[in-house]
């Protein structure tokens, strides 16, 4: 699938531009340094088929939420993360480039707190509020604080998953996942052979995709959900095509430049998946 076609599939849900902007950043830009040149910027949201206002408004208004900070040398403008946006893409980072299953006791935790300040952390650390006062969580999330009761337990698969499905939004991440496969299929076979600039471009869509949904997944373990759970060749579609695009991505940035020259090496995008990447 040319990248005009992968476009032209998105075209009846297209990605905000400021949200690409900063997949763009957290992906690509972080792990060399965090700046880049506003040219290059609209060089790349010109392949994505995004008109130059529309990025200038966007890069703006990032700047103006705190996510962006702007400086010229000469005549150019050049644009890097903010200090919060460095600890936020760094913080995402493991969730979106790191495995999705992990160790599992086989027992759930059940947490007691009412609305407020323990509720919050609770939720923070992954616990789901399966009723009214009464939040969850695998055994392999944090422990609850001090004081607060809780009780451990388990039960027959079935009946695990489907508190599970009650719990967590199972449905709708996984209806996410299916749709990000199906989206990508075609690049995916065979693996993609694009210029730089379009390799760079299919990478970012391909990261922007996935990380709307694998951000919004409650990384359960894999035995919690359904059989037939389609994020794990989610998960397995974007490594392959990633490292696919790797290399020809990264030529485009080595051609672009920050403030200072052209942008510094980072890590090999190809082995990202096999690392928190940031």
């Amino acid at each position: 699938m040319p990248l005009s076609a992968l476009l032209a599939a998105l075209r009846d849900a297209p990605p905000r531009t400021g949200s690409v902007i900063v997949t763009v950043y957290g992906d690509a830009i972080a792990p060399r340094g965090g700046e880049i040149a506003l040219s290059s910027l609209l060089e790349l949201m010109a392949a994505l088929g995004v008109a130059e206002g529309v990025v200038r408004t966007a890069v703006s208004r990032l700047a103006r939420d705190g996510w962006l900070e702007g400086h010229r040398a000469g005549r150019r403008s050049f644009y890097r993360l903010s200090r919060r946006a460095k600890q936020e893409t760094a913080t995402a980072g493991p969730r979106i480039y790191g495995p999705l299953d992990g160790p599992w006791s086989g027992q759930l935790r059940l947490a007691f707190a009412e609305a407020g300040v323990a509720r919050t952390l609770l939720e923070r650390a992954g616990y789901a509020l399966l009723a009214p006062g009464v939040l969850v969580a695998p055994d392999s999330a944090s422990v609850p604080p001090p004081g607060l009761p809780s009780l451990l337990g388990a039960g027959e698969p079935g009946a695990m998953q489907a508190l599970a499905a009650r719990a967590w939004p199972v449905a709708q991440v996984g209806a996410g996942y299916a749709r990000f496969v199906q989206l990508f299929a075609d690049l995916a076979s065979p693996a993609p052979i694009l210029p730089p600039l379009d390799s760079m471009a299919a990478r970012v869509l391909l990261i922007h995709e996935y990380r709307r949904v694998v951000l919004r997944d409650p990384h359960l373990p894999f035995a919690l959900l359904p059989s037939d759970w389609p994020g794990a060749a989610a998960r397995c579609m974007c490594a392959v095509l990633y490292a696919a695009l790797a290399q020809a991505s990264e030529t485009w940035l080595d051609g672009t430049s920050n403030g200072s020259g052209p942008l510094p090496q980072g890590p090999d995008p190809a082995e990202c998946f096999g690392s928190t990447r940031l």
